[in-house]
């Protein structure tokens, strides 16, 4: 029985369609890539992107775009990405916010689990307490005996409700009895810029970005959030040992592609983003900062992302922890 010309039609159209995207993850990539970043300048997020982006140009030969689209907790550049064409060329650097602002939100435009491709966790760095030089404690004990001495008198920055320097801060509210008031920037880097402007007390920044204004004399470091001392601020006790015992919280920085984004343009750009962030300078610096590279498969981040999504709902609601 002879089949219709439809048939024939269709398979033809199927087989070029099929060719030409074979065509496209073979030669990617062809031109710049995208890669929003949903917070300001000067955050965790933005300096390992600004490291590793001119990095990554010089070895693809394309030119790798920063585009910086903070606001609601990273929400608007995050489901800006979700809803992109999944070619490659337009990404999303983002960190825990991705994951938790589930349990923070009544509704979210996206699901990290369903809406994103992993592509590579790239690092992990622990958090640091800094406080002006002006706010009268010189220690981790010393802060959280002002703040019950003047309850909601210390204000503390962050990039905002429901993101990291929030969630690590309200913990610790919570397991020390601390007495903080939350004044929300619009991005990590402006609420960093606001302690060292001397406009709030305290933060909770990560350390690669907080590193600098540390070392000028312009933030004092009270204690780092790891479960080890970082090798880059040797002197300054973890929070544990500082007398908050169970306190533990890291920041990560991953890559995320569009979930339509096939398997033939992912693994390619893991491969990119690992060679790029693993040359040993960069190593080295990172190390210098307190970063520590992982630079995983996709896979690998898959599965760190199930288990983040897991954890965190639970410590969200047992730290009674809110977006707004």
């Amino acid at each position: 029985m002879q089949k219709p010309v439809w048939h024939w039609v269709g398979a033809v159209v199927c087989g070029l369609a099929s060719a030409l995207a074979h065509a496209q993850t073979r030669d990617f990539p062809t031109r710049p890539i995208r890669v929003v970043v949903p917070t300001s300048p000067g955050g965790i997020l933005d300096v390992v992107m600004r490291v590793v982006g001119p990095r990554m140009t010089e070895q693809i030969g394309q030119t790798i775009v920063i585009d910086n689209r903070s606001g609601a907790s990273t929400n608007i550049g995050s489901e800006l990405v979700a809803r992109a064409l999944g070619d490659g060329y337009t990404l999303l650097c983002n960190s825990l916010p991705v994951v938790v602002n589930a349990s923070l939100f009544p509704k979210l435009p996206f699901d990290v689990e369903k809406d994103f491709a992993t592509v590579s966790l790239l690092t992990t760095s622990p958090y640091v307490v800094v406080a002006h030089p002006s706010l009268p404690a010189k220690s981790l004990k010393d802060l959280i005996a002002l703040s019950k001495a003047r309850p909601g008198v210390i204000n503390y920055a962050t990039g905002g409700n429901g993101t990291n320097l929030h969630i690590a801060t309200e913990l610790f509210k919570n397991l020390s009895g601390a007495s903080f008031t939350h004044v929300p920037y619009k991005g990590a880097g402006l609420g960093l810029a606001s302690v060292v402007a001397g406009q709030t007390e305290l933060s909770f920044p990560a350390l690669a970005a907080a590193l600098p204004q540390i070392n000028a004399g312009r933030l004092r470091a009270l204690a780092v959030t790891s479960k080890r001392r970082s090798q880059a601020l040797p002197g300054v006790p973890t929070v544990g040992e500082a007398g908050v015992p169970g306190y533990e919280f890291a920041s990560w920085v991953g890559i995320f592609a569009p979930a339509s984004t096939p398997a033939g343009i992912v693994t390619p750009l893991n491969g990119h983003f690992v060679k790029a962030i693993r040359s040993p300078d960069l190593v080295s610096r990172f190390a210098a900062e307190g970063t520590e590279v992982v630079a995983s498969s996709p896979a690998e981040f898959a599965a760190f992302i199930k288990a983040e999504a897991t954890r965190w709902p639970k410590v969200i609601k047992e730290a009674n922890i809110k977006a707004e």
